[in-house]
């Protein structure tokens, strides 16, 4: 089993400061704006989602340095997929399979038109305002006290298709906890949660770019 570059694009990789947000667009703003100001980010992200038409689980930990548009994701689950990496920046993205120690690179315009878990972009995990502009996004309500609320998104494609995205996104720290994909039958195809989320650990590029150095290069 291969990685898709697209594997998540309605996804949503979310994060920023305190205030009250009374609309969608505050609250995206609000967790760009962090996200930006982040030097770097790190989360994990779990749950189960459908993977080659099977509902899998999937475990996955997610650093990212937003200012150089890079991301690395690790995967931990399925099995199919443990330790296989994705490193993406704004020209290529860097796959490493594990089982057969390859690395395919291929460009980011490219990856960009590949199909994958339900059009969500993992490579996109790092940029919410890049991922959320070519969707339609609305508040659909929020529970808790002032200071620690969460608040309840909902994610459909502006292309017209008829699935959609809800979000669930703390006002501490103005971050996500949860994110449910559905498609256009209404059917969950995946549910995942939020956690050990980080800002400001002293990731580096060097780090994130790292892959083995024994493995095959191939370029698509």
């Amino acid at each position: 089993m291969t990685i898709r570059p697209n594997l998540l694009t309605s996804l949503v990789a979310a994060l920023i400061g305190v205030g009250h947000a009374q609309t969608a667009q505050d609250i995206v703003n609000r967790v760009d704006a962090t996200q930006r100001n982040s030097k770097d980010i790190s989360f994990r992200l779990a749950g189960t989602a459908s993977l080659d038409t099977a509902q899998q689980k999937l475990d996955l930990l997610v650093k990212t340095i937003p200012a150089q548009n890079l991301i690395r994701v690790q995967f931990a689950a399925p099995d199919a997929l443990a330790d296989n990496i994705v490193v993406a920046d704004k020209t290529e993205v860097r796959q490493y399979l594990y089982l057969t120690n390859q690395i395919t690179v291929t460009s980011a315009a490219k990856a960009a038109g590949n199909a994958g878990l339900t059009g969500l972009d993992f490579t996109q995990l790092g940029n919410t305002a890049a991922m959320l502009s070519s969707y339609n996004v609305k508040l659909l309500g929020s529970t808790g006290a002032a200071g620690k609320r969460i608040f309840q998104l909902e994610a459909t494609p502006k292309s017209g298709q008829d699935s959609r995205t809800l979000v669930w996104i703390s006002e501490a720290g103005w971050r996500p906890t949860r994110l449910q994909v559905n498609n256009a039958a209404g059917k969950t195809i995946a549910d995942l949660t939020v956690s050990a989320f980080k800002t400001n650990a002293g990731l580096t590029a060097a780090t994130l770019r790292q892959l083995p150095k024994d493995a095959q290069v191939i370029r698509q």
